[in-house]
């Protein structure tokens, strides 16, 4: 099911202990022309909510990144914003994603850029220290959202989809 009550989102999102607001949704086209310029579809879960319901930032852990408009905030020493600067690089969103399978913490392993993790997924929201959830964008796992721990090149999923992931933590 891809169809969003948006108000019930944002009548959930009052109820929540902190304050939590959304973005307004964007518009169709605006999606559409993002998805043209990077030569990818978005998972319908997750478009329909940019489309619906809002474009950030309230969600998830640090909250939600926003999908075209960098954050109001943005500032060059923030980690997060260049990681989000870096996903829209041309064609690093449609590059075939490497993630196949969980890859658990090991601290003797450290993350090697060549190996492209972040290659076809899109950050959804930070974590902390380098760690993001990411919604992979291409290949048999396409939809899902995973956590990447990348000093480490750790991977392991986090949720079947993004509606799972955002309703999960909004009924927390």
């Amino acid at each position: 099911m891809s169809d969003w009550d948006a108000e019930a989102v944002r009548a959930r999102l009052r109820a929540k202990t902190f304050r939590y607001e959304l973005r307004p949704p964007l518009p169709e086209a605006e999606v559409r022309a993002f998805e043209a310029e990077h030569g990818i579809r978005l998972p319908e879960e997750y478009r329909t909510f940019v489309t619906t319901v809002g474009d950030g930032p309230a969600g998830p852990e640090h909250g939600l990144m926003p999908l075209i408009t960098p954050r109001p905030e943005a500032d060059d020493d923030w980690a997060v914003d260049d990681e989000w600067r870096d996903d829209r690089r041309p064609g690093r969103l449609a590059a075939p994603c490497p993630i196949r399978k969980p890859r658990p913490f090991d601290d003797s392993r450290r993350f090697d850029e060549a190996e492209g993790l972040t290659l076809g997924t899109l950050m959804l929201a930070e974590q902390g220290c380098g760690t993001y959830a990411r919604l992979i964008l291409n290949g048999p796992l396409a939809g899902q959202v995973w956590h990447l721990e990348q000093d480490f090149g750790c991977h392991t999923p986090e949720s079947t989809d993004f509606r799972t992931w955002y309703t999960d933590w909004l009924e927390q």
